[in-house]
């Protein structure tokens, strides 16, 4: 990769604010929840300025090797980071078998690979600036007095160096890549997932957590998304009473949504709220959740909650890459909600079985499963503690570059010259794709600077993450 520079400060910031405006609606001076959470951290700004990187491409501030630059098309992310990878059950929460996959295709698209490659790069180097921030503050909380040295020069022993992300982003690069030959040496390699981890692997807790959440096992009353939502020992079924994400609707709206989404759902909607303050690129739209079930099942532990779940609404924008690269297939023409059905459908080895999109109110509408299982990963899970600088975060790396590369395969199940020419052609450029996302992480903590700088008054924000 050609050396990337940082922009001057000038020029910035009328991109960043163009960026901004053609995305979110509304100028920074606004301060607006979304831009001030963005605002809080450089990974918490890359998750909610997807667009502004694809800007950059387009610009030539970001330039890829014509190798990488010019690999068959496919279906891509879009906003491919660390966290948005994680465990879900195939065909939603009609399944119970539980896999680690990508688990966000609100931005997806037909694109490059190298730019889910590069984005989720420059992702780790900024996660793991956000973990050792967040591992700073409860050392600082429990141990105040310590600041202990350690050989690599990082504070306490559960920082990651800069080598430990060095060597992260190289394993991530080469397991993507291992997957893809084996894609290459077995065509059936796409229909295969990451389903079991053991310890002392990081990944092991978080799919025994998944596992116990589905419709049966030992957590599913207390921790799957279903009992999370809903009071499941309440008959009849609704949602709990949570100011903080759910509001309830009045009997118009009430009425409108119910109807309107009907034909897309099993069973019955039993009750309908609007989702509040969940996501982060896209925490602005309008999203409901609906509570699906049998009305007329004659019990709150038995029949209807083995048929019960909750469904997802969610308004759709084009995917962040399209403003720049629309043109690169005629897919990237459909309209937003469908675009994510079609690609999510072809990255996962078993979709939803509840997935569609609804034309609503003048808007698109996506429709799809809120999994019982599901178990997001969180940034400072995976990015500091004594398993992180053991290899758990490489680990963690070489899981997600693994499951990348099949979601990118199943792009085209026709043939395997995505995964030839990735084989072929990657190795030659791992290094300067670490050299280059180092160099557009300090880009981007440069422009969660700026946008401070725009804020009517810079406050601090909640940096918990909820998963989309």
């Amino acid at each position: 990769m050609q050396e990337i520079q940082l922009p001057k400060q000038g020029l910035r910031i009328k991109q960043l604010v163009e960026a901004l405006v053609r995305v979110d609606g509304a100028e920074p001076a606004l301060g607006i929840p979304k831009h001030q959470k963005m605002a809080s951290d450089p990974f918490v700004f890359l998750r909610g300025s997807a667009s502004l990187l694809y800007s950059d491409i387009a610009s030539g501030l970001i330039t890829f090797p014509d190798e990488l630059d010019y690999l068959p098309l496919t279906t891509v992310m879009g906003d491919c980071h660390v966290a948005n990878f994680g465990f879900i059950t195939e065909e939603g929460s009609h399944g119970d078998r539980v896999i680690f996959a990508p688990n966000d295709f609100d931005d997806a698209c037909i694109g490059r690979p190298v730019w889910d490659v590069f984005r989720f790069l420059v992702s780790m180097v900024l996660a793991a600036g956000y973990g050792a921030k967040q591992y700073g503050s409860q050392q600082s909380e429990n141990e105040p007095d310590n600041d202990e040295k350690v050989s690599d020069g990082s504070i306490n022993t559960g920082i990651l160096s800069e080598a430990h992300i060095e060597q992260a982003m190289k394993d991530f690069l080469w397991a993507y890549r291992n997957a893809c030959s084996q894609s290459v040496q077995d065509s059936r390699f796409y229909h295969t997932a990451l389903a079991s981890f053991e310890k002392p692997h990081c990944l092991a807790k978080f799919w025994k957590k998944a596992r116990k959440r589905c419709f049966g096992e030992k957590n599913f009353m207390t921790k799957s998304a279903l009992a999370k939502a809903c009071d499941l020992e309440r008959h009849p079924l609704q949602f709990r009473t949570d100011p903080a994400k759910f509001q309830r609707l009045n009997k118009t709206e009430y009425c409108h949504i119910e109807s309107a989404f009907a034909p897309y759902v099993d069973d019955d909607i039993l009750d309908i709220v609007e989702r509040l303050n969940a996501g982060t690129g896209s925490v602005n739209m309008p999203r409901y959740y609906l509570l699906v079930g049998p009305r007329g099942a004659s019990s709150a532990t038995s029949d209807l909650l083995a048929l019960s779940h909750l469904i997802e609404v969610k308004q759709q924008r084009h995917a962040a890459p399209l403003f720049h690269f629309q043109s690169l297939s005629p897919k990237n023409r459909l309209n937003p909600a469908h675009l994510t059905v079609y690609c999510q459908s072809r990255m996962q080895r078993s979709p939803d079985l509840v997935l569609d999109e609804v034309v609503w109110q003048g808007a698109h509408w996506l429709v799809r499963s809120r999994h019982h299982a599901r178990v997001g990963i969180d940034p400072e899970a995976v990015t500091v503690g004594e398993n992180a600088v053991n290899g758990g975060f490489s680990d963690y790396a070489q899981a997600c570059g693994h499951v990348l590369a099949l979601a990118h395969g199943r792009g085209d199940r026709r043939s395997t010259q995505l995964e030839q020419r990735v084989v072929s052609v990657l190795p030659d450029h791992i290094e300067g794709l670490v050299r280059g996302a180092f160099a557009y992480a300090e880009v981007v903590k440069q422009d969660c600077e700026l946008l401070k700088t725009l804020l009517p008054s810079h406050r601090s924000f909640s940096s918990s993450f909820q998963h989309a």
